[in-house]
């Protein structure tokens, strides 16, 4: 079976001066693996003509798809479909069910008359097919070009995810035949990436030629991906085999055997048995919080938080006694305790996290250096606490407090339904 290659063309000035992050090839890339289409490359160009005419041509001699984004916008630096437009020789026409649909969302949503703009919006190249984009203005746009395809999207990600779910996906495996994609991923946590490759060394020396290992580390975390190309039934079967003796080798480091986030592990959990979570966040600042709420039904186990940043809250609402405050300093294992019973107290839950440290890039001392961070879990029962020290920027720093905080009460769930 012949392997069908995809480009992806991310469009934008502000994509190469940092200002805005690329995360629709990310996104369309894995989107794009998961139906069988490789990935053969994926660059950014800015908003310059030649630049993005010399992209197509390139991409289109190296692969059979080509996705585009961005450059759809009604204002002059948005070049891109001008330039569709002469690329595929066609001429500009006013698509009239496109125009119904700006009218509609202007009249009914938005609430305010269209302007020129936005009614050129609705103006195509006559060689395309429109695909409709039900989340905004400028629609998606097909186009053939000596047997391969061209598939221009806005590069709003809200809009773009629309029109590849919506039309772009399906069109694509009803054109190729692809083939089968095998995946199996697993996640681990607190083993670093190069102990965990000595410790698996053997097995992965001893993998079938047609299974690759792959490992994706990321804050503590690293993910092992199996992967194999063919025949579903002997794919399936092959990754399974392998995969089973794989959790067997790394299974004191186990996390989860999907491919899911740390949240979404500890969010599965608390359903699973009919629990609920509250924090008391200090110097992560409510982002234990918004992790486990960025998940659709987190009302289900999780009541709220109390981002206790100065120690007037810690006193006043989490009841914690400024004595201790005074003698152990706000990060220390006895004010986390405390935070734990005030933040149980408060919310009703059956879990909770605590956590307060010192994130930096200032504010540390010999005795607590910038990355001390005390984290505490527990339930009415007992109380675990912990103290780590991270090394990285502020951000990291925060991200590191965050995952540990979610791990360990991953396992404190755990040990509490042995049995």
């Amino acid at each position: 079976m012949q392997k069908i290659t995809a480009s992806i063309i991310t469009i934008g000035d502000e994509l190469l001066i940092g200002q805005v992050v690329d995360t629709n090839s990310t996104w369309m890339a894995h989107k794009l693996n998961n139906i069988g289409v490789w990935v053969h490359r994926r660059l950014a160009v800015g908003d310059d003509w030649d630049e993005i005419w010399k992209a197509m041509d390139d991409e289109s001699s190296q692969s059979d798809i080509i996705l585009i984004t961005g450059g759809l916008g009604p204002t002059a630096d948005d070049i891109t479909k001008p330039l569709l437009c002469e690329y595929f020789k066609g001429k500009m026409v006013t698509d009239e069910a496109t125009l119904e649909h700006i009218t509609r969302i202007f009249e009914v949503f938005l609430k305010r008359p269209m302007i020129e703009r936005n009614i050129k919006q609705a103006e195509v190249p006559d060689t395309c097919t429109i695909l409709k984009n039900e989340r905004g203005t400028a629609p998606g746009m097909l186009f053939e070009k000596e047997g391969k395809l061209f598939i221009s999207m806005p590069g709003v990600p809200h809009e773009m995810k629309g029109i590849m779910e919506d039309h772009v996906l399906d069109l694509l495996q009803s054109r190729f035949e692809l083939p089968y994609i095998g995946h199996r991923t697993l996640l681990t946590f607190g083993i670093g990436e190069s102990f965990l490759a000595d410790k698996i060394k053997d097995f992965e020396e001893g993998l079938p030629s047609n299974i690759k290992l792959a490992y994706l580390p990321n804050y503590g975390m690293v993910r092992l991906r199996l992967t194999s190309v063919g025949e579903p039934s002997i794919i399936n079967k092959a990754l399974d085999t392998q995969f089973a003796e794989l959790k067997e080798l790394v299974k004191e480091h186990l996390v989860s055997d999907q491919d899911l986030p740390m949240d979404i592990v500890v969010a599965n959990l608390l359903k699973q048995h009919h629990a609920t979570l509250a924090t008391a966040e200090s110097c992560t600042g409510g982002y234990i919080a918004h992790r486990i709420t960025s998940n659709p039904g987190a009302s289900e186990y999780f009541y709220g938080s109390i981002v206790s940043y100065d120690n007037s809250i810690k006193q006043n609402l989490l009841k914690i006694n400024p004595e201790i405050l005074a003698v152990e300093g706000a990060v220390s294992k006895a004010v986390v305790t405390q935070m734990v019973k005030g933040v149980l107290d408060v919310m009703k839950t059956d879990y909770a996290i605590a956590v307060s440290g010192i994130m930096g890039p200032d504010g540390g001392s010999s005795e607590k250096p910038v990355g001390t961070v005390w984290i505490a879990i527990g339930n009415n029962r007992s109380i675990e606490a912990v103290r780590l020290h991270f090394r990285f920027d502020r951000q990291k720093n925060i991200e590191l407090t965050a995952m540990n905080a979610m791990n360990m009460l991953r396992k404190f769930i755990l040990e509490n339904h042995k049995g």
